[in-house]
C-alpha cells in the first residue's frame, strides 16, 4: 500500500510503498475513509527535532475513521466492513486517567503503544489506505448519518474544542458570552458545539473575512476584527463585564493577552492552540479568580457524545478533500492558511 510518511525532524513528508499491516491479538487494521491533516502536524515537519518520546519515521494522520477490515484474535463487538472512528490518544489502558477513557493524559505512558503518542504521532497513522490499531478500544462505532470522511476531522478538530466547552458548560448559562479566537479548522468547531450545547452568546475573533462569515453562518452572535480595538469591542459588546468564557484556538502572544483583557471575574481563559505564545500570570494581571488553562484532546467518553451530536446534524465539520496523491500539497495550503475549516485525506 501507499502511505505518507516523515521520515526525519524537520522534513516534508514522502508518499511511499510499504507492507499491508496485519494485526496481531487484539489489534484490528481499518480500511482508512478519512484522515484529516491537522495544523500540529506542519510542527512535526518543521520546527520539532527531538525532545519528545517519539521519533520519525511513521506514518502521518492522527485524525482517522474507516471501516473495520481485519480483526486479530480475541476481539470482540466489532464486525469486517463496520464504520468506525478512531480514538487518537494510545495510553497504557490501565492507569486511573485511562480507565476513565482519559487517554490523553495517560500516567503510566511507558507501558501505551508508543509513549504520548499514537497514530500519526510516533506510530503508523492514517495516511495510508489500511492503519493498524493497536487495541479494540480505540475504536468507537458510526452511526448512521455519519461519513469516515466526515467523522476522521470529529476526532481531533471536534473532539479538542467539544472537550475544551464541555468543561466549562457550568459557566455558560443563559445571559452568559463565550468568546472564541481564532475560527479555523478548530474553532469553526467551538462555535458550533457551543451553538449546540449551551445558551450562551457567541462572539468570534479572525483576521479573516471569510472565517468570519462562516462562523455568522455557523451561530455567532458578534464577529471582532483582531487590533487595537478588539478588546474594548468584545468589552463593550458584553455591557463592560468581559466574557464568561475565553477559548483561544490560536495561542500567540496576542490571542493570550487579548483573551485575559476580555476575561470576566470567575470566569475560564482556556487555550488550546499551541503557536507558542506566553502569558504573565500575576495577581493583579487578570481579573479576579479567572482560571487559566491548557487542554489537549479529549477522552474517549466525549468523542463518542461529539460523533452523536454529529450524526444527528447537530454539527458538521466544514473540510475539503484531497486525494492521497496530493496529501503533501494539502499540507502546503494549509501552511499558507489556503485551507477552509479541515483539510481530509482520502486515501
Amino acid at each position: 500500500m501507499y502511505a505518507l510518511r516523515l521520515l526525519s525532524w524537520k522534513s516534508e513528508p514522502v508518499l511511499m510503498e510499504v507492507e499491508d499491516p496485519r494485526p496481531g491479538p487484539g489489534q484490528v487494521v481499518i480500511k482508512v475513509g478519512g484522515a484529516g491533516a491537522c495544523h500540529s502536524d506542519l510542527h512535526l515537519m518543521h520546527d520539532f527535532e527531538g525532545g519528545l518520546p517519539w521519533a520519525p519515521p511513521f506514518t502521518l494522520g492522527h485524525e482517522n475513521a474507516g471501516w473495520v477490515h481485519e480483526l486479530g484474535a480475541g476481539v470482540t463487538g466489532f464486525e469486517v466492513g463496520q464504520p468506525v472512528a478512531v480514538y487518537g490518544p494510545w495510553g497504557c489502558g490501565s492507569c486511573a486517567r485511562c480507565q476513565l477513557g482519559i487517554e490523553t493524559y495517560c500516567e503510566n505512558p511507558m507501558a501505551a503503544p508508543i509513549p504520548g503518542g499514537g497514530g500519526g504521532l510516533g506510530l503508523d497513522g492514517g495516511m495510508a489506505e489500511y492503519l493498524l490499531v493497536p487495541a479494540a478500544r480505540f475504536l468507537v462505532p458510526l452511526t448512521d448519518g455519519l461519513s469516515p470522511a466526515a467523522a476522521a476531522p470529529i476526532t481531533d478538530a471536534g473532539l479538542t474544542p467539544y472537550h475544551a466547552v464541555r468543561r466549562s458548560w457550568h459557566k455558560l448559562a443563559p445571559g452568559t458570552t463565550a468568546v472564541v479566537i481564532g475560527a479555523g479548522g478548530l474553532g469553526h468547531m467551538g462555535v458550533q458545539i457551543l451553538k449546540a450545547t449551551t445558551a450562551a452568546r457567541i462572539v468570534v475573533v479572525d483576521q479573516k473575512e471569510d472565517a468570519l462569515a462562516m462562523a455568522t453562518s455557523m451561530g455567532a452572535d458578534h464577529t471582532v476584527v483582531p487590533g487595537p480595538e478588539a478588546a474594548a469591542e468584545i468589552r463593550d459588546y458584553t455591557h463592560g463585564i468581559g466574557a464568561d468564557v475565553v477559548l483561544d484556538f490560536v495561542g500567540a502572544e496576542a490571542t493570550m493577552k487579548l483573551g485575559a483583557a476580555v476575561a470576566r471575574q470567575l470566569g475560564d481563559l482556556t487555550i488550546v492552540g499551541i503557536a507558542g505564545g506566553t502569558l504573565p500570570v500575576s495577581f493583579f494581571s487578570v481579573p479576579y479568580e479567572v482560571s487559566i488553562q491548557t487542554t489537549y484532546w479529549g477522552s474517549r467518553p466525549e468523542l463518542v457524545e461529539v460523533l452523536d451530536l454529529a450524526a444527528r446534524g447537530l454539527i458538521a465539520p466544514h473540510y475539503t478533500t484531497f486525494p492521497l496523491t496530493e496529501a503533501v500539497e494539502a499540507y502546503h495550503r494549509l501552511e499558507k492558511g489556503e485551507v477552509s475549516g479541515r483539510a481530509v485525506i482520502l486515501p
